[in-house]
């Protein structure tokens, strides 16, 4: 599809919010839009992706009005009521409230008085909604601006244009630095308005949760897809195919991802736009994302029996505060476990990341760790680095040469992969944006050839091009991996097992995944509520909620309190089930491990099989025990609708 394709057809003119006509922007030499003529109508709720540096936030910028084409027509509607969140928009006034406040006016052309935004039941849901309470020292509207960090003052710039009653909201990356459960409130307050949307994001649960039209910039043109992320995917790999050889790389990246979309979780993968015949005959030849026994056997290789193990350990945040995050954790990691760790902002989840590390002490219990452990460490702080070293001079610092999924890897060739081509990687260190300096530690992270990955929010900064590279290297990496992100998709596709603190002093593993940890916190929120006095951890170890709240809840649902009481020991049935399947994968595990590198060094070829054979069994009944545990609290979930 072609840049001058209109985001809609038929509709009436006076729908129309925003035209950009033959519209060209560069920037030096380079051009970013050449000739984009595009439109954005009431009602739309489009998602712009594409490569860093291609033109997203420029084209945002024209249709915001905050940058001007090189040549070209930008017409807007007469009273077009817009609010704009960009990456580097400025906040007024001195206090939270101030700022988000400012567009708005009360009585007297002021400022509104507590009063009165307190009677806007949108205003009240934008604040909680976004956490504005949970800001700097928690004291809500009062806050001061200065002193928080660069996250929360985004979190403040996306409750001034919430707050607002608007035809458009165009948001530029307004995922970056929320955690699971605010992109989820996010995408649901957007679907629930009926103003028109653009967002550029690289969040793909986002981006399909919430567009029902896709952008795609690159190469100075948009082009334009029905739908959402899968769709888009889709329609692109669709696209490369039919060009045959016309940027294979690209179309063997999509082909991939499709195969992984058709072969997940079933919501994800019964979409009823997918022309199902055409996607099965494009992913036909794709092999799965990875052979997991065959990884943990390398791993095992790798590392030996012990990897990293924390016994009867107790994780504080620093003194003087010194609240405790978990306590009496025995936590005992192996070969090739792949682990995601979520939990809400300030949970904890980059403190236990350090403890697991080594660099951060442990205030009760005890830290082991392999002999043969390597730990790569991406932090979200970055590297202070020479400013003066070339990009490939500073990834080739650490090594020239890396081997990950069996294949073989020069600096350049990884560096390329992830994201920087050929030109860019003679560019000083001190010339890259911050999100390249994200990219290059993550390079250097790699290239070390650790068998121990320890990721805190890697998908920050990075466009889903490079987010689907990283995840097939990631795929075909040998060893161990706990990874930290709210990019649902990433830890759906590179992680086996989903664990969360809840801040009850423990670390709960969830069967259920991403989708039971946001049903676990809407318990947790519904107690706070119900009562006006309950924490989370008042919840008790686990996260479940007390039988009073159970009882309360039910009685505003459409299951009777017997009905919900059933469903929930159902529930908690099948969880202990599952975690003593977990336990006999983890012995089994240990088992294969063991088996295949025996201290004499005979491998014996039938206990191999043997305990592979059991594995996989326990495995299915492990995965029979998750789609009933699922449908049970889908049955649940909908009573209480």
């Amino acid at each position: 599809m072609s840049s001058s394709t209109s985001t809609a057809t038929g509709t009436r003119a006076a729908d129309n919010l925003i035209n950009l006509e033959n519209v060209e922007k560069s920037y030096g030499l380079r051009t970013l839009l050449d000739g984009v003529s595009l439109g954005v109508n009431s009602g739309d709720r489009i998602g712009v992706v594409g490569l860093n540096g291609g033109g997203k936030s420029t084209l945002v910028r024209i249709l915001a009005g905050t940058d001007t084409p090189d040549s070209g027509r930008v017409s807007r509607n007469n009273g077009l009521r817009m609010a704009v969140v960009s990456q580097d928009s400025g906040l007024t006034g001195d206090t939270v409230g101030e700022a988000v406040l400012s567009g708005l006016t009360g009585d007297n052309d002021g400022t509104l008085e507590t009063h009165e935004w307190a009677s806007v039941p949108r205003i009240r849901d934008v604040l909680e909604g976004i956490g504005v309470n949970s800001l700097g020292d928690g004291a809500g509207m009062d806050t001061p601006l200065e002193g928080l960090s660069g996250g929360e003052r985004r979190r403040v710039g996306i409750a001034a244009a919430l707050v607002r009653d608007v035809d458009l909201v165009i948001l530029d990356e307004p995922t970056n630095h929320l955690d699971v459960e605010g992109v989820e409130w996010l995408a649901a307050h957007l679907l629930a308005r009926r103003c028109a949307l653009v967002v550029v994001t690289h969040d793909r649960w986002f981006l399909d949760t919430v567009a029902t039209t896709t952008w795609e910039v690159h190469d100075g043109t948009v082009d334009v897809y029905e739908g959402g992320y899968n769709d888009w995917v889709f329609a692109r790999a669709e696209r490369s195919r039919q060009a045959d050889a016309e940027e294979q790389r690209r179309a063997n990246l999509a082909r991939r991802e499709l195969a992984w979309l058709r072969r997940g979780a079933p919501a994800r993968t019964s979409k009823p736009r997918y022309r199902i015949e055409a996607a099965e005959a494009l992913i036909r030849d794709v092999p799965a994302p990875r052979d997991q026994v065959e990884l943990m056997r390398f791993a095992a290789k790798r590392l030996g029996r012990k990897v990293i193990e924390l016994e009867d350990a107790t994780v504080t945040t620093p003194p003087p505060e010194s609240r405790v995050l978990v306590e009496d954790l025995t936590w005992r990691l192996a070969p090739g476990e792949r682990i995601g760790l979520v939990g809400v902002n300030g949970s904890g989840k980059t403190t236990l990341l350090r403890a697991l590390a080594g660099e951060y002490p442990l205030a009760a219990g005890r830290r082991t760790q392999g002999r043969t452990v390597e730990i790569g460490w991406l932090r979200q702080e970055l590297e202070d680095l020479d400013g003066d070293l070339r990009l490939i001079e500073a990834v080739e610092d650490v090594a020239t040469r890396v081997e990950i999924g069996g294949k073989e890897l020069t600096a350049s060739q990884l560096a390329e992969r992830l994201g920087f081509s050929a030109r860019r990687q003679r560019t000083p260190v001190r010339d890259l944006s911050g999100g390249e300096r994200r990219r290059l530690q993550l390079t250097r992270v790699l290239m070390a050839e650790p068998n121990v990955l320890l990721l805190d929010e890697p998908t920050n900064d990075l466009d889903i091009d490079t987010l689907q590279e990283l995840e097939n290297l990631l795929d075909g990496w040998a060893g161990t991996l706990v990874v930290i992100s709210h990019d649902r998709y990433l830890i759906e596709r590179i992680c086996d097992s989903t664990w969360a603190l809840f801040g009850d002093g423990t670390l709960t593993n969830l069967p259920g995944g991403i989708a039971q940890y946001l049903e676990r916190r809407r318990e947790l929120l519904a107690g706070i509520s119900g009562t006006g006095r309950r924490s989370t951890t008042a919840a008790g170890k686990g996260g479940a909620a007390s039988s009073a709240g159970d009882a309360g809840d039910a009685g505003t649902s459409g299951l009777s309190a017997r009905e919900d009481r059933e469903l929930k020991k159902t529930l908690n049935s099948l969880e202990r089930r599952m975690e003593k399947l977990s336990r006999k994968i983890d012995d089994l595990t240990a088992k294969l491990a063991a088996a295949a590198s025996p201290a004499d060094g005979q491998i014996d070829t039938g206990l191999l099989s043997s305990l592979d054979r059991e594995l996989q069994e326990v495995r299915a009944e492990h995965g029979d025990c998750e789609m009933q545990w699922l449908e049970v609290a889908e049955t649940r979930e909908q009573g209480h609708v």
